[in-house]
């Protein structure tokens, strides 16, 4: 079912509510010829209503020569910020960027954040923004989810389907992403709502089985038959099974890079709003699979960069994996069992 205009500019008020938007402050919105129109068209009533001083700076596309599909994570090399230093300054003279393109893993964002602006992406269809319009109680629920990340030496994941993998933890970290911006220089992503970090570099080992089910996302693909990853001195080094096996590893191999196959983000889905099915209900040029990322009780894994967590690894390549029916332990305590979040809270707001 679609969403009405008065729908969507309502939730946008909410969302820039809980972002601390202030009337006067500077509001620029960042769009790209992907850029959902009704999407667009709402967040400029809606911070022009909260009386923000709002500007658009929209660009042209990069990397077509690249790409593999219109997914803006299926290549992370460069973004039309690259080299661009008007956009950039103008971004960083801003008290909010709403990044309606996506600029996830770019040297650029970082550089944008750390002068204290903050940058909320918001690239998903607008039923599903309506659907996982973010709360207070998300944000105590995740945060609570990252301090016991912080405080952890270890993360250890464990299925039936036979994923067994230990992460040492301490270099990196926690994230927290609940789905707005209420600091300055914080970076998030509506529609979210999980908890992750990044294991020590070169230490995660084990075997993770992706089983049948579970997604690969930017491929936005249910997987039909299991897919066994070796992981050694934190790295895949091998990817066993059959066809689905096979077209990971081809496109992954078209990269020509190493850092792809490396260990990169990890943490478990808070979100009881988001669902394991709804990615089979989207045309996959239409979504980039938040709910597959952020469903409750998931253990999402990653291949590929780090910088986003502090580390210095980056690399064009970059696989999300939410994986159903884990264990996830945090030293000696359970966090996920068999795919359900021990804690208490339920956000239904």
């Amino acid at each position: 079912m679609s969403v009405s205009d008065y729908q969507l500019i309502e939730a946008w008020k909410e969302v820039l509510t809980l972002s601390r938007l202030e009337a006067g402050q500077t509001v620029t919105i960042l769009t790209g010829p992907t850029t959902h129109p009704q999407t667009l068209a709402c967040a400029l009533i809606a911070t022009q209503a909260m009386g923000a001083v709002v500007n658009r700076l929209d660009l042209p596309p990069v990397n077509g020569e690249k790409a593999f599909s219109r997914d803006p994570l299926a290549y992370l090399g460069t973004t039309p910020l690259t080299g661009n230093l008007p956009a950039i300054a103008a971004l960083k003279a801003s008290h909010l960027v709403l990044d309606l393109m996506t600029l996830l893993f770019s040297p650029e964002q970082h550089e944008i954040l750390k002068g204290g602006t903050k940058i909320l992406l918001a690239v998903e269809p607008p039923e599903v923004l309506m659907r996982m319009v973010p709360s207070l109680a998300d944000r105590a629920r995740v945060l609570a989810a990252a301090q016991q990340i912080s405080v952890a030496r270890e993360m250890r994941v464990t299925s039936s389907a036979g994923t067994s993998l230990a992460c040492p933890l301490g270099e990196f970290g926690p994230t927290a992403e609940y789905g707005f911006v209420d600091e300055p220089g914080r970076w998030d992503h509506w529609p979210s709502g999980f908890a992750l970090t990044y294991p020590n570099d070169c230490a995660a080992h084990g075997t993770i089985v992706i089983d049948r089910g579970d997604i690969l996302l930017p491929q936005k693909h249910y997987v039909s038959e299991p897919i066994v990853l070796t992981i050694e001195d934190g790295y895949a080094t091998r990817i066993e099974g059959g066809v689905d096996a096979s077209l990971l590893g081809d496109y992954m191999q078209t990269f020509m890079d190493r850092e792809g196959y490396a260990v990169s983000h990890i943490g478990w889905g808070l979100q009881p709003r988001a669902r394991w099915s709804t990615l089979g209900l989207y045309d996959r040029e239409a979504t980039i699979g938040m709910d597959a990322r952020a469903f409750e009780g998931n253990f999402l894994f990653s291949l590929g960069p780090n910088n986003e967590g502090g580390g210095r690894r980056t690399t064009a390549c970059h696989i999300d994996v939410p994986l159903r029916h884990c264990t996830v332990m945090l030293d000696d305590e359970i966090v996920v069992r068999n795919g359900r979040v021990t804690d208490t809270a339920v956000t239904t707001s």
